[in-house]
């Protein structure tokens, strides 16, 4: 038996147009009893930190890495199995190839540059580069550009911010530091890929630990999942079915996995990395964080 749905709600909502939410994005997948007031911004990230300090957000995206901070500091979301933004890793990084050859293992007690410390790429690539490479992340000197997204969280000693009117990539090309966590920029020049066998690479990582990386997932706001868990499970329905609109890859390779199953591992390695990284000061289960979105949605979280 269908629970039927209470009265319609509209909520203000931060999800960019990807793959997996597209069909939601453009009305394909709507709901009469859910509707969507979506921010007018072309990146969402651009908002993370106005959802995490100012609390704007009813539902949407939000870095992983931030949600466990936020979780940490006792913010009022609730985190869905459902994930808005994954993929390999192993590309993002970057070296200057004029200043010679530089291998992953090479830079411990470098100068790395990555946009934020907290930045979730950079927690994924750090994860990796210790564990695969042996890097000695608290030798490494990491030159942020932005602040963090929580306001109440203190980066570690080995943290240094660049000079104002500093670039990443300006950074990289003058010899100002070692390597840098560019994303999904394409080589320019001297500005080589670190990991030359980065495609082989990120798929060797993905089916040794159950997937690609997550970077985004969905989260809602707490009162909704406690007034309204109706709406709650209308959202996680009608995200499933964007999902299904899309044409996904498979298995490890599938970006988008869904459900306490699909996420459990991923989510698992971002805690321990996270931890490792100082970037949360205790290890969260799985079990713990979903904890909610289990309760409310039942077997369709599995």
């Amino acid at each position: 038996m269908t629970t039927p749905l209470g009265p319609p709600v509209t909520l203000y909502s931060l999800l960019s147009s990807h793959p997996g939410t597209a069909a939601l994005r453009d009305g394909r997948v709507s709901s009469p009893s859910v509707l969507f007031d979506y921010a007018d911004v072309k990146v969402a990230n651009t908002q993370f930190k106005a959802t995490i300090r100012d609390l704007k957000y009813d539902f949407g995206e939000l870095a992983v890495v931030t949600y466990l901070q936020g979780y940490e500091f006792g913010k009022p979301y609730t985190l869905l199995p459902a994930t808005i933004v994954g993929r390999n890793q192993h590309h993002t990084i970057f070296y200057n190839a004029d200043r010679g050859p530089l291998a992953p293992s090479d830079l411990s007690a470098k100068r790395v540059g990555v946009r934020a410390y907290t930045q979730t790429t950079g927690a994924w690539v750090r994860g990796f580069l210790r564990e695969d490479y042996g890097v000695d992340l608290g030798s490494v000197t990491w030159v942020t550009f932005e602040d963090p997204h929580l306001a109440e969280y203190r980066e570690p000693a080995n943290v240094q911010r660049a000079t104002d009117g500093k670039t990443l990539k300006g950074m990289l090309q003058a010899g100002e530091i070692d390597a840098a966590i560019l994303g999904d920029v394409s080589e320019d020049g001297p500005i080589k890929h670190l990991i030359p066998d980065h495609e082989a690479e990120g798929q060797r990582w993905a089916r040794a630990h159950g997937g690609v990386p997550i970077n985004h997932l969905a989260i809602i706001r707490r009162s909704i999942v406690e007034l309204r868990p109706d709406v709650v499970r209308e959202v996680y329905r009608l995200l499933s079915e964007s999902r299904a609109a899309a044409t996904l890859p498979s298995g490890v390779n599938d970006p988008r996995r869904f459900g306490v199953a699909g996420i459990r591992r991923s989510l698992e390695q971002i805690v321990d990395y996270a931890f490792q990284q100082g970037l949360i000061t205790r290890r969260p289960t799985v079990e713990e964080l979903l904890a909610d979105a289990t309760r409310v949605l039942g077997e369709a979280a599995a």
